[in-house]
């Protein structure tokens, strides 16, 4: 996925825009990022036969949660936009979201998080949400249309408070499935 996202970012510097404010700014591209890098650290601590911390099992469901709304967001508000080739989106936006449910549905090792710990998947989208808006406002540049200042603050809170109420609702299915009776308690 790292490959992918950089291979997008060269296409984009390619065509003449490098600016990794604005390729880095998409969601997408920031979670799907970090998102890798937390599963190759599991997978390593998992090859090593090591027990995965705290921190790092709450930033592996922390973005399994934030991949399945990258993946409604996009297959639901804004199908097909992007100057990406199809096959980019296709892997940032279904593929990549569909393999990390499904990893932390079916990991051995997947954690069994508590819900006091379900707060974790606001604090990242909050301040996303304030840099662009302040973007937005200050220079005119933010990664998706339905975020543009110009479309009202009624449109912005409604797409603000949705988006984040979908996260909610993704994170409570994704803290469910690591609390299936196969998962492995946590220390809390």
């Amino acid at each position: 996925m790292l490959a992918v996202v950089l291979f997008a970012y060269a296409l984009r510097v390619a065509a003449g825009d490098a600016n990794p404010f604005d390729f880095f700014g998409y969601f997408t591209n920031q979670t799907s990022s970090l998102t890798a890098l937390v599963l190759i650290a599991v997978g390593v601590l998992g090859a090593a036969g090591r027990p995965i911390p705290l921190f790092l099992t709450l930033a592996w469901a922390v973005g399994a949660a934030f991949l399945i709304v990258v993946a409604v967001v996009y297959n639901g508000l804004v199908p097909g936009t992007g100057s990406a080739p199809p096959w980019v989106s296709t892997m940032l936006h279904i593929v990549f979201p569909v393999l990390v449910v499904v990893d932390l549905a079916t990991a051995p090792d997947r954690p069994r998080l508590a819900w006091r710990h379900l707060w974790w998947v606001l604090p990242y989208p909050l301040v996303w949400i304030t840099v662009v808006l302040v973007r937005g406002a200050t220079d005119g540049w933010v990664p998706y249309g339905f975020l543009l200042p110009e479309r009202g603050l009624a449109s912005l809170a409604l797409h603000v408070v949705g988006i984040l109420g979908l996260l909610l609702v993704a994170a409570a299915g994704v803290w469910s499935l690591g609390r299936r009776r196969s998962s492995r308690a946590l220390p809390s």
